[in-house]
């Protein structure tokens, strides 16, 4: 099992920047991806970002070119780095890890964006 855990989520002016941390613990080296999704107020989940083992990374078209999904193996630490913030990327954005056919989610952050 994977334990994911949060943090970094905040309240910030439109135009801001944020940076969220996904912290994992338990079968580290049974994943095989790591991504960040997001669910506004009476919205589905939507994927943002997928980094891969081998670093490769993947964005969601509204987020492309504001945030960069990045990691710290050392630390077994996911980042999400978002930049020029928008009030529609108010959401809770939370950290996902695939292993095998299986996730495993975090219990999400709140990011608010205000015009």
């Amino acid at each position: 099992q994977v334990q994911l855990v949060e943090s970094g989520g905040n309240l910030v002016q439109a135009g801001g920047s944020l940076r969220l941390s996904c912290a994992a613990s338990g079968s580290i080296r049974s994943i095989n991806a790591m991504g960040w999704y997001r669910q506004a107020p009476g919205k589905q989940r939507e994927w943002v970002a997928t980094i891969l083992n081998g670093g490769a990374t993947n964005y969601a078209d509204p987020v492309k070119g504001r945030f960069t999904i990045s990691r710290d193996n050392a630390k077994n630490t996911v980042y999400l780095q978002m930049d020029s913030l928008k009030p529609e990327d108010t959401a809770v954005y939370y950290c996902n890890a695939v292993i095998g056919l299986k996730s495993s989610w975090g219990q999400g952050t709140q990011v608010t964006v205000s015009s």
